[in-house]
């Protein structure tokens, strides 16, 4: 056996046993079944990806093995680091990846794609996605925008090379496409803080919107609208997914760069709700959190170095205007010294956040949805009429 007839064989395996991973979850129907054979990730993702913790750069002719075991392991790979850019000796942070397998096919699934169905995605990525919609909803019925124009060029020579059909747009994903609108399906392969009103336009009424949503508090959850005739979009949530932040609605803030400052004079007063369990594993909480406390983020500050302090939680809002930070003594479980400073006692609306999650029965992401109009979006719980208060 030659080498190429080896590296085929090993990626038939890679192949089949990825699937037959993923059909037990039940999301792999026979036409996406039929798609994977067709579209191999492989052909889609980038000779270098980067691995672990460090992101560590992984060459496809250096360690071609360990290379094909990130392809189709069902886990995302990094496929482009820090925007592009070569980071030298500074930090490295993820800025692409092609995305989990059994979250793509997830998706796929509640797409609910059909042949002939016009299909917008949003973030391009590597192009597997586009190429596995093509498969299914026809050559020439695919349209992807990617805001990346590098990525863009990338995946558009891959799509043509597999002649998969897609057209790429080097574009902002948020204005869409018009000139291949109306669409049937919009798919995000990036997370969303709130839905582009461009989407709703370009979506025929009785059209699926599908999008990872993210708040400031987690990244966390997806997105399934129905567009209405008069130009609406109603939806709910469901659990289990994180994207990248669509680049548009980035923010990169520091406490101690952004927030806090020496000359700050905080109010000064004490809780019994321990900081850990609006921020802990408990993601049915922060995704609570997250919907009504829209425009608040929260960061850990391990030792902070201050006498009498074990641990402090630190919350601000996306402006940097207000903040709070809780402190843990080490010991105490049900006290809590809490500091507050700007218009807004952000840890007081913590609180009340937290307990209508608990007088609610404690929600999970499946009970809460979404209305999306032309004057702005409404959270609602179990029914549309149950609206939730959100504060921003």
């Amino acid at each position: 056996m030659t080498v190429a007839e080896d590296s085929a064989a090993s990626e038939r395996i890679a192949i089949r046993d990825l699937l037959g991973a993923l059909k037990q979850e039940g999301y792999v129907a026979p036409e996406w079944e039929r798609a994977a054979w067709a579209v191999p990730r492989s052909a889609y993702i980038p000779d270098r990806v980067y691995l672990g913790d460090d992101l560590e750069p992984c060459d496809r002719a250096d360690t071609p093995e360990t290379w094909l075991r990130a392809v189709y392991v069902n886990d995302s790979v990094v496929t482009q680091i820090n925007d592009g850019e070569d980071p030298g000796e500074g930090d490295r942070w993820a800025s692409s990846s092609g995305s989990a397998p059994s979250i793509v096919f997830r998706m796929l699934h509640m797409l609910d794609v059909q042949d002939g169905h016009r299909v917008l995605e949003i973030g391009t990525g590597t192009g597997w996605n586009a190429g596995l919609l093509s498969c299914v909803a026809g050559t020439g019925n695919v349209t992807s925008v990617e805001v990346d124009p590098v990525l863009a060029a990338e995946a558009r020579d891959r799509l043509r090379k597999k002649r998969d059909g897609a057209t790429v747009i080097a574009g902002d994903g948020a204005e869409g496409h018009t000139a291949n609108a109306p669409y049937d399906r919009l798919v995000a392969t990036c997370s969303v803080r709130s839905v582009p009103r461009p989407w709703l336009a370009q979506v025929e009424p009785g059209g699926v919107i599908l999008t990872p949503w993210e708040s400031p508090w987690i990244c966390y959850g997806l997105l399934r609208l129905t567009v209405k005739d008069d130009g609406s979009a109603v939806g709910s949530f469901s659990p289990h997914s994180a994207f990248m932040l669509m680049r548009g609605e980035r923010t990169s803030l520091r406490i101690f760069r952004d927030v806090v400052s020496d000359d700050h004079q905080p109010d000064e007063s004490t809780s019994t709700l321990p900081p850990w369990r609006v921020t802990g594993e408990d993601l049915a909480v922060q995704f609570a959190m997250g919907l009504q406390l829209r425009d608040v983020w929260w960061t850990w500050h391990e030792n902070p170095d201050v006498e009498g302090v074990a641990t402090r939680l630190w919350v601000a809002t996306t402006d940097a205007t207000s903040w709070a930070a809780v402190d843990w003594d080490g010991r105490s479980e049900d006290r809590f010294t809490v500091r507050q400073h700007g218009p807004r006692r952000l840890w007081n609306e913590v609180e009340a956040a937290h307990s209508w999650w608990q007088l609610h029965d404690r929600p999970g992401p499946e009970r809460f949805g979404l209305t999306v109009t032309a004057s702005g979006q409404s959270v609602w719980l179990d029914s549309p009429g149950r609206l939730v208060t959100v504060t921003d």
